[in-house]
């Protein structure tokens, strides 16, 4: 696959809307991800990431401002034992946190999801688990999108990456780019590079989003060895 120049891949973006990165830092040493939202909206634009526990919830930064909580205010990050972390772009995070809970697997925990219920976009739905285990480090991501703008069908792709290797991350966002209605993204995840630091992958991540329609950026580094974690979190409400 052809590695893709994350910088410029959002750079030239004017709206991928929301994005996942998973990926393993390039000594080695970390197993990294970055979740981002964005928002055309004033209703979706009022929005900051809070921590909650250990993952992160979506918040309103004006809460007098928030005119529909649904399919913008949910919790993207969830970490339901030290081994594993949820990262999606919905409530789809509690989907995948409760199936692990009770045995299933990722992929089997989201067969009872679809796409969402926003036509005519039909927002795809975009999940990452990240599992950090005995000195190991391997990771899932998954999209479930409408069949071509036809919500008759759920199109669903998963994608492991097992084991993770170093320098290697990949990509996903819900959109190609902007339009009405918003076009679903398409192909597997691409492939990008992930660096050893993370306040240069959180700078280089949030000033590569469009200034206008940028809302928040949540960007975790676990180290492998330890479990140890290191978390930033942008808004641009403040």
């Amino acid at each position: 696959m052809q590695r893709t120049d994350l910088a410029k891949e959002l750079s030239s973006n004017v709206y991928p809307g929301r994005g996942i990165v998973i990926g393993r830092s390039a000594d080695g040493r970390y197993a990294a991800t970055a979740y981002f939202i964005m928002g055309r909206s004033s209703n979706s634009r009022n929005r900051v990431f809070v921590t909650e526990g250990e993952g992160i919830r979506t918040e309103a930064f004006d809460p007098s401002k928030l005119e529909d909580p649904s399919l913008i205010i949910y919790a993207p990050v969830r970490v339901p034992d030290p081994a594993h972390t949820i990262v999606t772009n919905g409530d789809q995070t509690d989907t995948i946190y409760d199936g692990l809970k009770a045995g299933l697997t990722f992929e089997q925990s989201l067969r009872c999801r679809e796409f969402e219920p926003d036509g005519p976009n039909y927002t795809p739905r975009i999940s990452g688990l990240l599992t950090v285990e005995n000195g190991e480090f391997c990771y899932t991501m998954s999209i479930l999108k409408s069949n071509n703008g036809d919500p008759g069908q759920c199109n669903r792709y998963t994608f492991d990456y097992t084991p993770a290797k170093a320098g290697d991350g990949h990509f996903i966002s819900t959109y190609v780019t902007d339009g009405n209605p918003l076009p679903s993204f398409e192909g597997e995840p691409k492939l990008v590079d992930v660096p050893n630091d993370i306040d240069e992958w959180t700078e280089l991540i949030w000033n590569s989003l469009n200034e206008d329609n940028k809302v928040s950026l949540f960007v975790r580094f676990i180290e492998i060895a330890t479990g140890e974690t290191q978390t930033r979190i942008v808004n641009k409400n403040q």
